[in-house]
């Protein structure tokens, strides 16, 4: 079955620079649209609405955060996957890029390479989770179901099932990103009893050691990220984001606790790809970096055996 080309928005202002990955993205079989500007790149993107959107962030009519906000905002532009390759570096401009949504942050100068991993890794997850939708609304297209291969990058491939589409099929789509790891799920869950928002909570308890992202929830569940985020919000206080971060700050403390593994393992098997950016999470809801903090949790619980010996 013909595929057609995953189609790649890339905005920049520098024209030398977006040409260069314009053209590198081309070489690799990717159809590609540049835009000069923020504007010029919404614009783009609601007229021939890509496959994944590359922006800058620092331009001068508009910047990427506000480009990224627009997106999102917009129902059909909303889903689409965003990853900001940029100059800017400084831990507040990855915090704010991943709290609008960004799926993803690469910093100048990154390879052709790095970028390509980072789309193919962007891409096959869009794929798992609307195989996800699909099964789950069973009102999938043909196309889906196909018994289908698709390249994308760097030797990385999209695989979303077969013709049968079968729970075992949909269950291995999703397995294609779960970590080496097994995580060890603590047995009380940390989500509030809210019936309407019974999907959204059984879809991050079921996937937030993916590297989800709002993004994906709203996928995984038929809205709009915006509406979502308004909706979680006004019903417990946080928004969807507040919630995936809450649950894996629950998993980093019981794995922290019961596992002897090393703190960049538990960051990879809780979905993040960069350790220092889980330590940084969870220094802001603990007071404590995770290796002070299991130090000072495991000489509690060795005390509290050593206690209960004693008696």
């Amino acid at each position: 079955m013909y595929e057609s080309p995953k189609k790649i928005l890339v905005i920049e202002d520098d024209n030398v620079t977006r040409n260069l990955y314009l053209k590198g993205l081309e070489a690799k079989g990717f159809d590609t649209i540049g835009a000069n500007s923020g504007v010029a790149g919404i614009q783009q993107a609601q007229e021939h609405i890509p496959d994944l959107v590359i922006c800058d962030i620092t331009m001068p009519d508009m910047d990427g955060y506000n480009v990224l906000t627009t997106l999102r905002q917009d129902p059909v532009t909303g889903i689409i996957p965003f990853i900001f390759l940029t100059g800017s570096s400084t831990k507040a401009d990855v915090r704010k890029a991943m709290e609008l949504g960004a799926d993803d942050y690469l910093t100048k100068p990154s390879t052709l390479d790095e970028l390509l991993r980072a789309i193919a890794i962007r891409l096959q997850k869009q794929a798992t989770l609307q195989y996800w939708w699909a099964m789950k609304s069973e009102k999938a297209p043909k196309s889906v179901f196909a018994d289908h291969t698709t390249a994308i990058a760097g030797g990385v491939s999209v695989s979303v099932g077969r013709a049968s589409g079968t729970e075992a099929s949909a269950r291995e789509a999703s397995a294609r990103e779960a970590p080496d790891t097994e995580i060890m799920i603590p047995p009380k869950s940390i989500f509030p009893y809210i019936p309407q928002l019974k999907e959204v909570f059984d879809f991050i308890e079921a996937h937030y050691h993916q590297g989800i992202t709002l993004c994906d929830v709203a996928v995984a569940v038929g809205y709009s990220p915006a509406y979502l985020t308004n909706r979680v919000a006004k019903q417990t206080g946080e928004t969807v984001n507040c919630w995936i971060v809450k649950r894996r700050m629950a998993g980093a403390r019981f794995l922290l606790q019961n596992d002897d593994q090393t703190v960049e393992k538990i960051a990879k098997a809780l979905g993040y790809q960069d350790v220092s950016h889980f330590s940084r999470q969870f220094r802001q809801h603990h007071g404590l970096p995770p290796q002070a903090w299991r130090k000072e949790h495991q000489l509690v619980s060795q005390k509290q055996v050593k206690f209960w010996q004693n008696c």
